[in-house]
């Protein structure tokens, strides 16, 4: 048998499985190999050397190393193969020269001449490299708003070595499944209003766009979905990157987004006019940029996350995009299997005396923060109307002290509003409402006091919320502040 850097990941631990446990041991890195998603996905096309790129380590010592390892086990003697190619294997090199490749392309050098540098260089490169790359000249120095002027011509240098990869398969369900499934949805609207586009602009005037307005704007406002597309990767994937300390490449992608956001503002204001040309432009550039972003996602983003992520982190991660929502799609199913649901963010948890809420993890002293510096007054009476809780801010509107804790709420209302506050718990108790409110002048201040109903998830009433707030600078706000004004 014979190994070399360009023997597969996959077909070696199939082969010789105990090799899995071997390597987990040998770098951190390939710990991954012992999730059965990763081997699938990451491993399925990972050769050797990717694989020591990855890890860090050199390719011989690796080859060593395995080769020791199937002697061991098997008896049998494993030949290594010559890695003639002057290909750059060491993972720190790699980066040493990537990045002064992207820094001579911000500088100026011809994209041809650094193409050049990097093909000689480099037989492929790894999404995750790309994204190490990033990450090192935005720690740097280089503003992620440079990174991002540039980031089709990084991609236009990697392109060749990216198209290389094969493409990585996921289970349907899977939240890179349903990204992908929608980018196929969004490239086949792409399509049909560039087919629109085209005929129209073979009319022999500009009446062949003006006429196809209604059409192309509603073919628009579904293009315009990728909006969950974008926010799901912005609220969902984006976090799990960036406790990775991956942080350099969410930032550039979300300032891409916020492009094509405006872009897509530009094309339904060109929509609304006569301008034909104006239609033609903004609609195409809109296109474009949606189209350049979703390669991105293909050959980059996704397969850079893939080998980054945990089980635990997908698995948590499509348990929130129903939050969300879905662009032109519904996801499948079946992953993760039926009765298998993570705890969002376990690995993340160790050590942190935090209690779970349905969106997150606080602290006992988070809590009390969070709900003494609201700018509200807060009063929980529970479902046998008895007094829990209240809020102690800073600027409180009606007194409260401690002796009230515990006592029925009834008895902290003089007689003569007692009826109302029977008629509020009568009527949150037995379901017919959910909401009381009240508004009154105070001492030179506007008082808006609401009762809301608390119930649990099979509807149960759990107890009334009292919310008291000064609204009195809210009522005189006019017109609109966009910028801080802190002067």
């Amino acid at each position: 048998m014979q190994i070399d850097g360009s023997t597969r990941v996959d077909g070696l631990v199939d082969e010789y499985p105990f090799l899995i446990d071997f390597l987990g041991s040998y770098a951190r890195e390939f710990q991954m190999l012992k999730n059965p998603i990763m081997r699938k996905t990451v491993a399925r096309f990972a050769t050797l050397s990717r694989a020591a790129s990855i890890a860090g380590v050199a390719l011989p010592d690796l080859l060593a190393a395995v080769a020791d390892e199937i002697q061991r086990q098997t008896g049998k003697a494993v030949e290594i193969g010559s890695s003639a190619a002057p290909q750059v294997q060491d993972a720190a090199d790699r980066l040493v020269i990537l990045k002064s490749i992207i820094r001579d392309l911000h500088d100026g050098t011809p994209l041809e001449e650094v193409q050049r540098r990097f093909n000689k260089a480099f037989q492929d490169v790894d999404p995750a490299e790309i994204a190490a790359m990033e990450q090192q000249l935005a720690q740097e120095g280089m503003p992620p708003e440079e990174i991002k002027r540039l980031c089709d011509v990084h991609v236009a240098v990697f392109k060749e070595a990216l198209e290389r990869q094969e493409a990585v398969p996921v289970p349907p369900g899977h939240p890179v499944h349903t990204f992908q499934k929608e980018n196929a949805a969004l490239g086949q609207v792409i399509g049909e209003i560039r087919a629109a586009l085209k005929v129209a602009e073979d009319s022999p005037d500009t009446a062949g766009i003006l006429s196809r307005r209604e059409a192309l704007r509603a073919a628009l406002s579904r293009l315009n979905e990728v909006e969950k597309h974008y926010q799901r990767k912005e609220n969902q994937l984006f976090p799990y990157l960036e406790r990775y300390g991956v942080t350099a490449p969410p930032k550039v992608m979300w300032a891409v987004h916020d492009d094509i956001r405006a872009m897509f503002k530009k094309a339904f204001a060109a929509l609304e006019s006569e301008d034909a040309l104006a239609i033609v432009e903004r609609l195409n550039a809109v296109l474009t940029a949606v189209e350049d972003m979703i390669y991105k996602e293909e050959n980059i983003l996704f397969p850079m996350s893939l080998q980054i992520l945990a089980e635990e982190d997908w698995a948590a991660m499509r348990e929130g995009e129903s939050d969300i929502g879905y662009a032109l799609v519904t996801p499948d199913r079946q992953w993760p299997a039926s009765g298998e649901r993570s705890v969002v963010g376990a690995k993340h948890r160790a050590g942190l005396d935090a209690i779970p809420l349905d969106t997150g993890l606080l602290t006992l002293e988070q809590v009390n923060l969070l709900l003494t510096h609201l700018p509200v007054d807060l009063t929980f009476v529970d479902e046998n109307d008895t007094v829990r809780y209240y809020s102690e801010g800073k600027e409180r509107i009606f007194p409260r002290s401690p002796g009230v804790i515990g006592r029925e709420v009834q008895n902290c209302h003089p007689p003569k509003s007692l009826h109302l506050v029977n008629r509020i718990l009568e009527a949150f108790r037995n379901g017919t409402r959910d909401v009381a409110e009240f508004w009154i002048e105070m001492q030179g201040r506007f008082i808006h006091i609401r009762y809301f109903a608390l119930r649990d998830i099979q509807g149960h009433y759990k107890g009334c919320l009292e919310v008291s707030q000064n609204v009195t600078a809210i009522r005189n706000l006019q017109g609109e502040r966009r910028l801080l004004d802190w002067e």
